[in-house]
């Protein structure tokens, strides 16, 4: 018998939560991970110079802080160095022309803002805020919770108890809209539309996607909750921090395995073959990867239906992301002063620019103009820089997974379609010249600089498929009921004692861990 209550493929976030909730309630976990580092989209390293921490991928935890995992780890995981910097400016826009507004942590002073730019955009935001606070049970009972649960089945019936079926079936009407008709509809100022639109491309949605809407009524309601946490020291110490918790439950980690196999047998998952011949055995097998690996590669057309090897195949994928890290003398001095300590800021076009990058991005262009999203983590954690420096994340959203060409017509499109260094370095010189026309220090300060193309992604996560962070487009048929597909419920799988978690699974993406505290919650009930 194997020593391991559970082998967990992957060590990313949602794998990070499955082995530290487990290893919490006494149970001992094995994680494997496919490459050298831990933690999947979780790295912090130093990409341009001695001293200067960058996330490689991701950053911010305002999911994971507000996640039922971080719940139960909470004590533990900051007993084990785990720390957060925040601040009450979270997000902010930029527009081209100079304009500027921040979205704060407090309600009142947040509808005076949008009210000062129209009389009618304070209240669509009150509303919209309303509208997640009316509707909170239903909402993050879906957004949180196993769907085809007895809970979640309970609450629906109890709503329509209390309020009717009408009532309860016409929050799917504003529920469903796109960010695009909630913005364009409700708002009057191009300033607050530009605020709030490039959110929704954090959720892998577009303004013109269903749901979108919700989802940045849901982000804004977020944001002014808890912020924006960044972990003090970068986002691995999260890493460390859960590696101690399982380790002192017994449990181990692995880098360098590549699991090419599910060991089956009976019907019932036994433990994974690595690709160097190596298997390891355990009760339950836990897989953080995308419906596309597990129903291909791990089970195979001799262990998995045909059925869901079909619908795994046509399983989506969304748009490229790609990153630019940057290693500063000084902090950015904004044109604008109010956003030197903005947390993340976008510097967009607006609602239109948005919707017409998403769009250039899916048809395989390079954006004209694409958003770029600039987090400045040492506004609230200094040590990522050498004493008087600091550090930019920059996230572009809305990159082609494969380049059929340039919008804007200045960057030729290799023959392959693939991202090529040279490539990158084009289009990473067009976003910072962007940038350094409202931070007139941005190129005296740079020290050194790398770039992170979608490919350089794909490469160091196989999760991440043509550089895509989300690991599968979240539109309405990937999603909720229908994510990771249509022929599976929750996390289970037609294997015994084999389960699905990950960004490609119910709730979806993000630094919440969600998939993987549902797991282990079924496999370590209290």
């Amino acid at each position: 018998m194997s020593q391991y209550d559970a082998i967990v493929v992957g060590s990313g976030i949602n794998s990070l939560v499955c082995a530290g909730v487990m290893a919490q309630r006494g149970k001992k976990v094995l994680v494997l991970e496919r490459e050298s580092v831990l933690g999947g989209c979780i790295r912090t390293e130093e990409l341009t110079l001695p001293g200067y921490l960058h996330d490689t991928m991701s950053t911010a935890h305002p999911l994971f802080v507000t996640s039922p995992g971080y719940a139960e780890l909470k004590d533990a995981l900051h007993a084990n160095g785990l720390a957060y910097g925040n601040n009450d400016t979270p997000t902010g826009v930029l527009l081209p022309d100079g304009r500027s507004l921040v979205l704060g942590r407090d309600r009142a002073a947040n509808i005076a803002a949008f009210s000062a730019l129209h009389p009618q955009d304070g209240e669509a935001y009150a509303e919209g805020m309303r509208f997640v606070e009316d509707n909170a049970q239903l909402i993050f009972a879906l957004l949180g919770n196993e769907l085809w649960s007895s809970s979640v089945g309970k609450m629906m019936l109890g709503r329509v108890l209390k309020q009717g079926a009408h009532k309860t079936v016409s929050f799917f009407g504003p529920a469903t809209q796109s960010a695009r008709a909630w913005l364009g509809g409700r708002f009057q100022s191009d300033l607050s539309r530009a605020l709030l639109a490039p959110w929704v491309l954090h959720t892998g949605l577009g303004p013109e996607s269903p749901m979108s809407a919700l989802m940045a009524q849901v982000i804004c309601f977020s944001l002014e909750g808890v912020g924006l946490p960044f972990v003090k020291g970068g986002n691995a110490r999260t890493v460390d921090a859960f590696r101690a918790i399982v380790e002192r439950a017994g449990g181990a980690f692995e880098t360098g395995v590549d699991v090419a196999e599910i060991l089956v047998a009976g019907g019932k998952a036994q433990g994974v073959r690595a690709s160097d011949g190596r298997e390891f055995k355990a009760k339950h097998v836990v897989c953080n990867v995308t419906p596309t690996q597990l129903y291909g590669r791990l089970l195979g057309a001799d262990k998995a239906p045909a059925e869901l090897r079909r619908q795994a195949a046509e399983y989506r994928y969304g748009k490229g992301n790609m990153q630019i890290h940057v290693a500063l003398s000084e902090p950015l001095k904004w044109a604008d002063p109010k956003l030197n300590d903005v947390l993340y800021l976008h510097l967009t076009p607006g609602l239109d620019g948005v919707s017409r990058a998403v769009n250039e991005a899916e048809r395989g262009l390079l954006p004209a103009e694409g958003t770029i999203c600039v987090a400045q983590p040492c506004a609230v954690d200094p040590s990522r820089a050498p004493a008087g420096g600091a550090v930019l994340w920059i996230q572009l959203p809305e990159c082609p997974r494969e380049i059929r060409g340039d919008a804007a017509g200045q960057i030729a499109a290799p023959a392959d379609g693939r991202w090529t260094s040279e490539v990158t370095e084009r289009y990473a010189d067009r976003i910072l010249d962007r940038l350094a026309v409202h931070a007139p220090n941005l190129k005296q300060a740079t020290l050194g600089r790398k770039l992170v193309s979608p490919a350089d992604l794909e490469s160091m996560n196989i999760n991440l498929v043509g550089g895509d962070p989300y690991s599968g487009e979240c539109t309405i048929d990937q999603y909720l009921f229908w994510r990771p597909l249509r022929g599976v419920k929750d996390h289970g799988t037609p294997i015994k004692n084999l389960y699905h978690i990950g960004a490609s699974t119910h709730p979806g993406p993000g630094l919440g861990g969600v998939s993987g505290f549902h797991v282990a919650n079924s496999l370590a009930r209290r």
